[in-house]
């Protein structure tokens, strides 16, 4: 054995000198293309599942080149307690150089002088040294809370390290490399780590960037105004453009340099800060990446936007005599700052990629959201207000009126001081909420008019954006287009300025580095958003059943929390012009817009399209069974049913149940776990599998029996030692390999890589 270990690493050496030749050949730089190309593979498959996104462990971030060569630290950047804001570690912005991380306390995990001292090299061995058991429980000692102890060895304490932690190597907690897998990494970690390399742009899709940048550009007031509307509400956005079927990717950035030179990257805590230079221009910034579920936020940037882009904010008539400033009470206040752009035209924009805005707030940098996502329920369904509808928010005169009232908590201090200020964002919510409802009563009675079905946005007959889904997954969330699953607890209507509030509360003016004053701030504000689109929708019902479905919604909550938003007011027993043919309006209204809103049946997510009796008997049986049973499910399972001719996935998702989510704390104290009820879609659902099961399709309604009969957690075990499959199972890698190939495979451009994170330790 140490005859051929010694022979294996001569030859690795011999390779590493024919690389580090001063003159390499065609087939050497081939042959490096190839290593880099294989690891790459690796990495993505075994490796980034893990070490994505903000949260990865030790902040080590392979989705790119850039993050291996940054290497890891053991600075938190989720921590709920700290008093003041953390350091900036974003990825691609606030580091360029190995040096400057240096400087920001990351330390390396390659060592470029010995590339077998390294820790990564180092974590790899020591996990083919020390794999995992392949039957029964893991061993004790492994931990898997989200918020648990991390190591984060560096390269001269790692003896220790695999002294006190020797099955503590990498992959941590799941399967090891194969051979040939490991084999690979090694032999590109002894070469040097190099980078992959991408193709250059054509000529094609040059030209097209030179367009995009110089429409960005247009010195006159309009086009800038624009161009600012545009990146900050874009500058998370996943740009990408397409030929040939090859995607590539982009980011909206702020430059100091013009198009035509090198980006000279302007990196602000805030889109809406002030960009530090006189002159900058919005560039197009290649993208170097591998997509990650949980922050890939795709959106088409080709010409044909660009010209919908001209008609909707150049061509439309409206000047632009001066431009706003950098002051923050006017650049975080988007109806002062963009009071000049029409409200119908910023609406519209917003609509026409309403599941790509909601998704900035639902997925976006916020890798735990427990905090963040504790204010919405774990299902329901979002409409929008007809932008062509009488409806004061699209009242161009009311929102200007209104636009010192329609201000969002700003960050001033970054400490925990600024929650001082709160009780005055309450008061303007309160008044604007109060100046809205007299606005409405005043304009229904002038013009004689009624809420009607009319005042929904259907999607213009052909945009499946208008009827949304949101499931909160406890600290992460997903939204989809289409009415998924059944009908829900509750549901949101959003208008014009909610809309934009959500966006420049929870995207552009929250920091995930923030203090604990900013985020409780931001998460009480948005209480409120909630509570309005909840109004707006109870509108569509009969004022009877109003309050009935408010305390339903609100159970336990006090009625001080409750009327801020739902005053009582004209508004509230307001008649609409509905008429209702059931003694269930609420379900009538939402399965009437099930029918009627462009794309709202979500066809791609329906399992009864593509199951057979047994199966839809068994998912049927699962959506159907409300109760305690749910509660010991994970909040998303990813199930592969294989059967003669079939080898399907599909996603079990858990709806939990609570008496009311307008309270931050006490979370658990509010569960009524007999509630919980399941969703069943075909495909895929959630960033974050919690766990996988495989089932025969002949065993699905042994499944479901199992799942309804469950009573306790050693029933939820026996579940998963008939169906589950732990982290040690042999076959982990193969079936992960399988769904993301099937993701890839039904959704090439919006599907991204899963987290394992939050994978259950059984």
């Amino acid at each position: 054995m140490q005859i051929h270990r010694f022979l294996g690493i001569v030859s690795r050496l011999l390779l590493l000198v024919a690389l580090l030749g001063s003159a390499p050949t065609n087939a050497q730089a081939q042959n490096t293309d190839l290593l880099a190309d294989r690891a790459q593979q690796v990495i993505q498959q075994r490796c980034i599942v893990c070490h994505g996104c903000y949260d990865a462990p030790c902040q080590l971030k392979l989705e790119a080149h850039e993050g291996l060569r940054r290497g890891a630290s053991k600075d938190l950047v989720y921590n709920g307690g700290r008093l003041s804001a953390a350091n900036l570690t974003r990825l691609f912005d606030d580091g360029l150089t190995d040096q400057q991380w240096r400087d920001k306390g990351f330390f390396p995990v390659l060592d470029d002088t010995n590339p077998t001292m390294g820790s990564l090299y180092r974590m790899l061995q020591l996990k083919q040294a020390h794999p995992l058991n392949s039957e029964g429980p893991l061993p004790e000692g492994f931990d898997f809370s989200l918020y648990r102890e991390q190591q984060c060895v560096k390269q001269e304490s790692f003896d220790e390290y695999a002294r006190n932690f020797p099955l503590a190597g990498m992959p941590y907690g799941l399967p090891g490399l194969s051979a040939d897998e490991h084999s690979s990494m090694i032999s590109w970690l002894e070469a040097g780590a190099p980078a992959p390399q991408s193709a250059p742009l054509s000529a094609q899709l040059q030209e097209t960037l030179r367009a995009w940048e110089s429409f960005l550009n247009k010195p006159d007031n309009k086009s800038r105004l624009m161009a600012r509307y545009l990146y900050e509400h874009l500058f998370l956005a996943s740009l990408y453009l397409e030929e040939n079927g090859d995607i590539i990717w982009f980011r909206l950035i702020r430059s100091a340099t013009p198009p035509g030179r090198n980006i000279g990257l302007l990196a602000t805590r805030r889109p809406y800060d002030a960009p530090g230079v006189k002159d900058f221009y919005y560039r197009l910034q290649r993208m170097e990446v591998t997509p990650l579920d949980k922050v890939h936020m795709p959106y088409r940037f080709d010409k044909a936007r660009l010209n919908w882009y001209r008609q909707l904010f150049i061509d439309t008539d409206y000047e632009v005599k001066s431009l706003p400033g950098y002051a923050p009470e006017v650049a975080g206040n988007p109806f002062k700052s963009f009071v000049d752009i029409p409200v119908d035209v910023r609406y519209r924009f917003l609509l026409e990629e309403a599941q790509f805005t909601i998704m900035n707030f639902i997925k976006g940098p916020v890798c735990r959201g427990q905090v963040a996502l504790n204010v919405i329920e774990d299902h329901f369904w979002v409409m929008f207000v007809n932008p062509a509808s009488d409806d004061p928010e699209s009242n161009e005169a009311f929102l200007a009126t209104e636009s010192n009232n329609l201000r969002l908590p700003l960050t001033r201090t970054d400490t925990a001081i600024d929650i001082l200020s709160w009780r005055k964002y309450a008061k303007s919510h309160a008044a604007y909420q109060q100046a809205k409802a007299d606005f409405f009563v005043e304009q229904m009675d002038k013009k004689q008019r009624q809420i009607t079905l009319r005042n929904i946005w259907l999607g213009d007959g052909k945009n499946d954006n208008a009827a949304l889904t949101v499931f909160r997954h406890f600290d992460t969330a997903s939204v989809v287009r289409g009415f998924v699953g059944e009908e829900p607890k509750s549901a949101w209507v959003i208008d014009y300025s909610l809309l934009e509030r959500i966006h420049y509360l929870l995207v552009a003016g929250f920091d995930v580095y923030g203090s604990v004053s900013h985020q409780l701030e931001s998460r009480l504000y948005m209480d409120f958003l909630r509570m309005e689109g909840e109004l707006n929708f109870l509108l569509f019902l009969p004022p009877e059943v109003r309050k009935e479905w408010r305390d339903y919604w609100y159970r336990d909550a006090g009625e001080r929390v409750v009327n801020h938003v739902f005053a009582s007011s004209q508004v509230m027993a307001r008649e609409n012009g509905i008429r209702y043919e059931t003694d269930d309006p609420k379900r009538e209204f939402l399965m009437l817009m099930r029918e009627r809103i462009h794309g709202a049946h979500a066809a791609p997510y329906d399992y009864r399209r593509v199951s057979s009796q047994p199966m839809l008997d068994a998912f049927q049986q699962l959506e159907s069974s409300v109760g305690l049973h749910n509660s010991y499910l994970p909040q998303v399972s990813f199930l592969n049913v294989i059967g003669k001719n079939r080898d399907q996935a599909f996603t079990v998702i858990r709806n939990a149940g609570y008496s009311n989510i307008a309270q931050l704390f006490k979370e658990s104290e509010r569960r009524l776990p007999g509630e919980d009820n399941l969703t069943v879609v075909k495909g895929f659902i959630g960033a974050y599998p919690n766990y996988f099961f495989q089932v025969n399709e002949q065993d699905l309604a042994a499944f479901a029996d199992d799942i309804t009969a469950m009573k306790s957690a050693e029933d939820y075990k026996a579940l998963q030692a008939r169906f589950g499959v732990t982290r040690n199972a042999p076959w982990f890698w193969r079936l992960s390999d399988k769904f993301h190939q099937m993701y890839h495979q039904s959704r090439p451009i919006q599907a991204g890589y899963f987290d394992y994170n939050r994978y259950s330790g059984y």
